[in-house]
């Protein structure tokens, strides 16, 4: 059997009592690490399972999936991601890979930041399209997620921004030249997201354009959602690139319209309480 299992978004207790039976009967236990971290290392998490885990970074999942199912079909397998097994990034080519050799598998779910993010008191079912804001370079600069959260905010509906997070890349250079060297872990903080929208808001300004949002928006900054250090902070735009946050992993929300009783709810973050009686009430119902 080939067990996906969630882990949650906190530490290691977070698993289920279901995932945790499952991960201390299983031969072998690999651990995702490319689409979100816990607040713990792979050791704390390896002592509370009574388990060791293997490490599975992009390259295994996408280019060597078949040695993650190897056996499968005669012993128990766990494939372990933080959060839920089909939250931010679906795992689904290693389903029907298990499919076609005929390995079982079973699911085994888990909170992930798709519906904790209702912690800061926005109503989840108020979420249109789920965007991802990726690291910019000097030479590539998109802007398509952008138009996704201005084609929500019209709408009325919020959108939830997953930040870019960079494990194991390598640089172009190392790419080109088949070096195996890795830079350093990146995690996109919510002042770096905010920064790269409000670029992108005079940007379009300066093509003529009146975007849909701008610097006044009302948005929510998240940080390690789940953890008993989480933080919290709602205010606009341009607050949200100088406010402080701490450690990854952080998201972004952005608003929609809002009932009063989500703007009620956000208050209790709030940067600066005057930001919200100037421009919130523009969006409410």
């Amino acid at each position: 059997m080939l067990y996906l299992v969630g882990l949650g978004l906190g530490d290691a207790k977070d698993i289920t009592v279901k995932g945790l039976e499952a991960v201390r009967q299983c031969r072998r236990v690999y651990l995702e690490a490319y689409t979100s971290v816990l607040t713990v290392g792979k050791e704390a998490l390896e002592e509370f399972y009574g388990k060791e885990l293997i490490l599975a970074d992009r390259e295994t999942v996408e280019q060597d999936a078949d040695s993650i199912l190897k056996e499968a079909d005669v012993c128990d397998v766990a494939f372990l991601v933080v959060g839920d097994p089909f939250g931010a990034t679906t795992h689904s080519d290693l389903v029907l890979r298990a499919v076609k050799l005929g390995i079982p598998y079973k699911i085994i779910h888990n909170a992930s930041i798709m519906n904790a993010v209702g912690c800061c008191g926005l109503q989840l079912y108020n979420f249109g399209e789920t965007v991802s804001i990726v690291f910019w370079t000097d030479t590539w600069k998109p802007e398509s997620f952008f138009d996704k959260i201005e084609k929500n905010r019209q709408n009325g509906m919020h959108t939830l921004c997953l930040l870019d997070i960079k494990v194991k890349e390598q640089s172009l250079e190392n790419l080109m030249k088949g070096r195996k060297i890795y830079e350093p872990p990146r995690y996109m903080s919510v002042n770096q997201a905010a920064e790269q929208l409000l670029a992108i808001i005079q940007n379009r300004r300066l093509q003529g354009e009146e975007p849909e949002i701008t610097e006044n928006t009302i948005c929510v900054g998240l940080a390690r959602v789940g953890a008993p250090d989480q933080k919290i902070a709602s205010g606009t735009l341009y607050q949200m690139s100088t406010v402080e946050l701490g450690s990854p992993l952080h998201s972004l929300i952005v608003t929609g319209t809002m009932h009063p009783l989500e703007l009620e709810m956000l208050k209790l973050f709030s940067v600066d309480s005057s930001s919200f009686e100037n421009n919130a009430f523009q969006r409410t119902t």
